[in-house]
């Protein structure tokens, strides 16, 4: 490969975390249609459910979604009592987010599936090689960006 020419698209970081999402998701996503939520309300869901109440942009944040669709991701999960949604104690202009009992029962109810699935990645991958994975992308996302390049 010269400087001028993309690399191959087996060693292209991109097309390679687009290709290991898919492989990761795929049984993910199966188990969330099932339960009839998208792969989005679930990461708004779980971030909740780990962190308590947020007010929307550490959701955004926290979840990896954009404030546009995570504003009609919240009107969805409202809509099926999942979560609530209040005004700020001292800032009416903020709002704050809490999950449900009921979306931490739709947590709960698919632990086991969930598990059953880190459990296969774990094991197919290896434990050393998954946990060294996560600490690099970890690391990875934790990279500033130059902002002139």
């Amino acid at each position: 490969m010269t400087r001028d020419t993309a690399p191959e698209t087996n060693r292209s970081l991109p097309i390679a975390l687009l290709r290991a999402r898919e492989k990761v998701m795929g049984p993910i996503r199966a188990m969330l249609a099932d339960v009839g939520v998208t792969e989005q309300q679930w990461r708004v869901l779980r971030v909740l459910a780990e962190r308590g109440t947020l007010d929307p942009t550490e959701i955004a944040d926290r979840s990896c979604l954009l404030m546009p669709s995570l504003t009609r991701i919240l009107q969805t999960l409202t809509a099926k009592g999942l979560i609530t949604r209040e005004a700020h104690p001292t800032d009416r202009r903020r709002q704050l987010v809490s999950i449900t009992d009921a979306g931490r029962q739709l947590i709960a109810d698919n632990l086991k599936e969930s598990q059953r699935l880190n459990a296969w990645l774990r094991e197919s991958f290896g434990a050393d090689k998954l946990d060294a994975l996560l600490d690099l992308l970890n690391e990875l996302d934790a990279l500033d960006r130059d902002p002139r390049g």
